[in-house]
């Protein structure tokens, strides 16, 4: 039988315990350090301390001038020196104090037995006037020795006063101290991981309860998520601050505004109005450069906090391209069924006529139809734009406004950009048809010119003109006089403009109007969108 071997992921410890056991681990790492060098360095000093001190202690015995004549006599237990030398160790409360001549015979010792005896120490570099300091070990444990000269009156060295100070003392003084340095550094460990939980805690809200690996694993999701998702993406911090930005966004935005506040990254105005307002858009159509958005803002909110917002930015810029095109085509398509309705209407006539007998005036009608020429083909050449007119004049008749052609209209060639030039002419011709409709004797003149390889439009109307207050704002997206229905509109003059700019050209109030004569006057020019004319079209 084959076994299959299967990776098992041990579960991760979280971060609050990984916090607390790596603050543990620090802070008593550190103490332990500490004590032990804390306790090297007061012992060294300690010991030092007592070697001093015993040799301050001898050199107070070698002043004392007795001891020098004692010196003479034969070293006895219960001689003079044994006696004032026990009298100062007890005093001192040293472990001993030996007085020798310079034979190092002993004339005091703590065990009486001793003297008498030589001692082991080399003290030769005392007996010459030297002083000596040195840790000694004795039967009696160890200790700090201190050694001076004995000298008589006349200065004469006649032998050695050693005193030893047990280093019982000292361990027991260097332990203490480092008793007092463990109790100090526990209530910092304490501390410390006080303070570990602590940040673990604020950890944890800050991260609204994700551990590292979940915030990576979040992180790489949304990498991909952006990165995946055709609509444009960026998300503001409750700071304003700009946190995510995917690729698709920075296309439209034309910047990289991650990491920056929204007012000073560098956003168009449009986005900036979106991010700020209070009013959060929710499918609302605008324009970022060259391209048509809908924008909708949500808010972000996890357990009641709020995390900022994001903004959604679909780029309908293709599905533009594909209304124009089918504008191109209803228009066209409008234009044959206008002229089939109207082909019948006249076979009816010339049916009717007939039928009743009245060749006559069916033979000057056929003859009056032969010599007729629609007005559109007249002029312009290019189907496109003729079609396009011919839709426009039965829309405009629906609305009571008569469409007319300007007497110098004049375009020989074809269009080499139909439906741009189609979303030039045919928003111009809709914008004034609004403005026109709803008065008396409404009109709209429509002038098209070809010069050279360039196409120029001018349309008037004969409504009450441009506010003068709207002026500067009319080819603003969004923008528009309609009150009762702003939802959809207000896109039409900002995209002509921008359509006509990308061919060298663009489209501009001539005339706001209001005279009372005409209304507004829109002028457009598009270079290089006409080809030249193959047959000549004769007026």
């Amino acid at each position: 039988m084959r076994l299959i071997s299967v990776a098992v992921r041990r579960p991760r410890l979280r971060l609050r315990d990984q916090l607390l056991l790596l603050v543990t681990a620090l802070v008593a790492a550190t103490l332990v350090t500490s004590v032990v060098i804390a306790t090297y360095v007061v012992r060294a000093i300690v010991q030092r301390q007592f070697e001093i001190r015993a040799l301050t202690i001898a050199r107070g015995v070698a002043l004392d001038n007795r001891y020098a004549q004692w010196l003479g006599d034969v070293p006895t237990p219960g001689g003079p020196v044994q006696l004032e030398a026990e009298r100062v160790r007890s005093g001192t409360n040293a472990q001993y104090v030996v007085v020798a001549d310079t034979s190092g015979i002993r004339y005091s010792s703590p065990d009486p037995a001793a003297v008498g005896d030589r001692i082991r120490t080399d003290l030769t570099a005392v007996r010459t006037g030297g002083q000596l300091m040195t840790i000694d070990q004795e039967a009696s444990g160890t200790s700090a020795t201190g050694s001076v000269p004995l000298r008589a009156a006349d200065g004469r060295i006649v032998g050695t006063v050693s005193v030893g100070l047990a280093m019982s003392r000292v361990n027991e003084r260097v332990w203490t101290l480092t008793r007092q340095l463990v109790a100090g550094g526990s209530v910092s460990l304490l501390l410390g991981i006080g303070g570990a939980i602590a940040l673990a805690r604020r950890f944890r809200r800050t991260t609204h309860g994700l551990e590292p690996a979940e915030l990576a694993d979040l992180l790489r999701g949304q990498e991909a998520v952006l990165s995946g998702v055709r609509d444009g993406v960026v998300a503001v911090d409750p700071s304003g601050i700009v946190t995510a930005c995917n690729s698709e966004a920075e296309r439209l935005l034309g910047a990289r505004p991650a990491g920056r506040p929204v007012r000073d990254a560098g956003l168009p105005e449009p986005v900036v109005a979106l991010l700020t307002r209070d009013d959060a858009p929710v499918g609302e159509t605008t324009v970022i450069g060259d391209n048509t958005v809908r924008a909708t803002r949500l808010a972000v909110v996890r357990d009641g906090t709020d995390l900022g917002q994001v903004l959604v930015l679909r780029d309908h810029s293709d599905l533009d391209s594909i209304a124009r095109e089918l504008e191109a085509t209803r228009a066209l398509t409008d234009a044959l069924r206008a002229q089939a309705h109207e082909h019948n209407n006249r076979i009816h006539a010339v049916s009717g006529m007939l039928g009743l007998g009245h060749v006559d005036e069916a033979r000057d009608y056929l003859r009056e139809l032969g010599g007729s020429t629609t007005v559109w083909g007249d002029r312009i050449a290019d189907p496109y734009l003729a079609g396009l007119l011919t839709a426009k004049s039965a829309a405009a008749s629906e609305a009571g406004v008569r469409l007319r052609l300007g007497d110098t209209t004049w375009v020989d060639g074809r269009l080499t950009q139909p439906l741009d030039c189609i979303t030039v002419v045919g928003n111009l011709v809709d914008n004034g048809i609004r403005a026109a409709a709803g008065s008396g004797g409404a009109w709209v003149e429509i002038t098209l010119a070809s010069d050279g390889h360039a196409l120029v439009v001018h349309v008037v109307d004969s409504g009450t003109g441009v506010p003068a207050g709207a002026r500067d704002e009319i080819f603003q997206p969004g923008f528009t006089t309609r009150e009762l229905a702003r939802d959809g509109h207000g896109l039409g003059l900002g995209l002509a403009r921008r359509t006509a700019r990308r061919y060298r050209g663009d489209v501009l109030l001539a005339d706001p109007g209001g005279s009372g004569t005409h209304g507004a006057v829109f002028s457009a020019r598009l270079e290089d969108v006409v080809a030249a004319p193959t047959t000549a079209v004769l007026p």
